[in-house]
């Protein structure tokens, strides 16, 4: 008497297609350039203490152990091993922002394969990744499991994710404060959102980089920042729906287009940097190989 499996009645071949090019396209390629060393990429988590040494410039300010450090009247930090099992965490806008883009590349579709190219690296190796989904609001939470069947059907779930023609308007701070509350044990957080949300989330963001390793995902397309010269169009709001005509001949209203998407892009920088997040930026016309190599080495740098 055999039991059922469930789980693989809800793996469909577009699950299987999308992650055997991903292992093809992206996972081999990142074996050779980061030469299987993965550390690069997820440097600084760790949960088991292994000793206290002396601040040195770049360390990471989260870390000092502030006791220690008031005692010895000189700062201390205290250092972590690695552990052998991670425990990742994909907290997921699936807002309807995310929609935006070509035909061809929508900021979900980069979403998507970021998240079964980076879930396939981590369980390859013995780790567990989960997922919190939020598009309205939080709609649901996948446990963290192990194993390829576990990224095929995280895989399922974003392609049967529903569409939002409307929603209330983002506001990260519910998805965050869901981390908070079902993310118990430090574990690595990857907070995948174009982050055009509803002001406040940057104090929750940064209350979960105090319990986890918390690596933000920007996704942004290159017409949100500058726009194309391509004469009378209707502009409409993914979140709220509103609508505005405007002439985009108008080489004045390109200009105060592209300050205000600097601003915006000045503004998201800050807050990051102000949680201690460390951020990648995926556009959807990149590929993804190039972009978390870049992130890797950005990552690296930050260590020495």
């Amino acid at each position: 008497m055999g039991m059922s499996t469930p789980a693989l009645l809800e793996v469909t071949p577009t699950a299987e297609r999308i992650l055997q090019r991903l292992d093809w396209q992206v996972v081999r390629k990142l074996d050779g350039l980061l030469q299987g060393d993965y550390r690069s990429l997820f440097y600084g988590y760790g949960v088991d203490f292994a000793d206290l040494r002396e601040y040195q410039p770049e360390d990471d300010i989260r870390y000092i152990d502030w006791n220690v450090t008031a005692r010895m009247d000189t700062p201390y930090i205290r250092q972590y091993t690695e552990d052998r099992e991670i425990t990742a965490w994909f907290l997921l806008d699936l807002s309807p922002s995310v929609d935006f883009g070509t035909l061809q590349t929508q900021k979900r579709n980069q979403l998507i394969d970021f998240v079964a190219a980076t879930a396939r690296l981590l369980t390859r190796h013995g780790n567990r990744v989960g997922g919190i989904f939020y598009s309205g609001g939080v709609d649901r939470v996948l446990p963290a499991r192990g194993g390829r069947l576990h990224v095929l059907r995280l895989i399922h779930e974003l392609l049967n994710q529903p569409k939002l023609a409307r929603a209330p308007f983002t506001d990260l701070g519910d998805l965050l404060e869901a981390g908070l509350a079902t993310v118990r044990r430090r574990s690595l957080i990857f907070v995948i959102s174009d982050f055009i949300s509803a002001p406040g989330w940057e104090r929750t963001l940064s209350l979960l980089n105090r319990r986890h390793e918390v690596l933000a995902i920007r996704l942004w397309d290159p017409r949100e920042v500058e726009l194309p010269d391509v004469g009378p169009i209707l502009l409409e709001d993914a979140e709220t729906g509103e609508q505005l005509y405007v002439d985009t001949r108008d080489r004045g209203f390109r200009q105060r287009y592209r300050e205000a998407a600097r601003a915006r892009e000045a503004a998201l920088s800050e807050a990051f940097k102000r949680a201690g997040v460390d951020a990648l930026t995926l556009s959807t016309e990149e590929d993804l190989v190039r972009a978390i190599v870049r992130f890797a080495s950005l990552r690296e740098n930050r260590r020495r």
